[in-house]
């Protein structure tokens, strides 16, 4: 498993980069790659905030405070399609429930961009009594969403100006796991956008031939996609990174 070394982050990158690639294998390869790859990612990211410098404050989050739960998710596909099989293996009355609240924030927030999707104050679906009960699956975008102060957090979802001090390990973290991970998708032929979430979710739960049309290289997210940055661009960066650690 890599170890950030933050002076350097080529290294970190491209051992992810490869351990993706090894995981996604050949259209032929029986293996679950959305099961491998996420486990990978996952385990990669953890493993990258644990090796924090001694002085870095202790983090703020906890369970039972959700106050960040109001912004827009940005995920891959992998990511989405692991919280739909969750969804799908879940008691029917709970998988019930859970699609109908997806359904609902769809609607309401897909014509938001992210600055009015928290000003709505719009909770996200997954939110029961100020707890994720996605929290084993939850996308990268949200393990990389840490806070050392909660009473800044609280005042900023009630709208009151406030800089929140976030965590910039964990942001820098996710992004090196997400963008290597995008970048071995894109060049095993996947889709390898980010999406909104509760919209590429809302497709995905609908459609039980989503994760095999994506497997076979369409992009079932589509509409949802995130366009602030565009595919072009995002490309152009994963090449010139991938020139760097070749």
């Amino acid at each position: 498993m890599p170890i950030l070394d933050q002076s350097n982050p080529l290294p970190f990158f491209k051992s992810l980069y490869h351990g993706f690639n090894a995981r996604l294998g050949s259209p032929a390869d029986r293996r679950d790659s959305i099961e491998d790859i996420l486990t990978y990612a996952f385990e990669s990211f953890e493993r990258g905030v644990e090796h924090a410098p001694e002085n870095l404050a202790a983090l703020a989050c906890h369970g039972g405070c959700a106050s960040c739960c109001t912004i827009r998710v940005a995920a891959t596909a992998p990511e989405i399609l692991l919280i739909a099989r969750a969804i799908k293996s879940s008691p029917k009355t709970m998988e019930f429930e859970l699609s109908r609240k997806i359904a609902g924030a769809d609607r309401a927030t897909q014509q938001l961009d992210e600055r009015q999707r928290m000003e709505s104050g719009f909770a996200c679906p997954f939110i029961a009594r100020d707890l994720c009960v996605i929290y084993s699956v939850r996308p990268l975008a949200c393990r990389g969403h840490a806070s050392f102060d909660e009473r800044a957090c609280i005042d900023a979802l009630a709208g009151r100006a406030c800089d929140v001090p976030i965590s910039a390990l964990h942001m820098t973290v996710r992004s090196l796991v997400q963008n290597a991970m995008q970048a071995a998708l894109r060049d095993a032929g996947r889709a390898w956008g980010v999406y909104e979430l509760n919209q590429a979710l809302h497709i995905a739960l609908a459609d039980d031939a989503c994760e095999t049309v994506w497997a076979q290289g369409v992009d079932v997210f589509a509409s949802a996609l995130i366009a602030d940055v565009s595919l072009e661009e995002m490309a152009e960066t994963f090449d010139a990174l991938k020139a760097h650690i070749a």
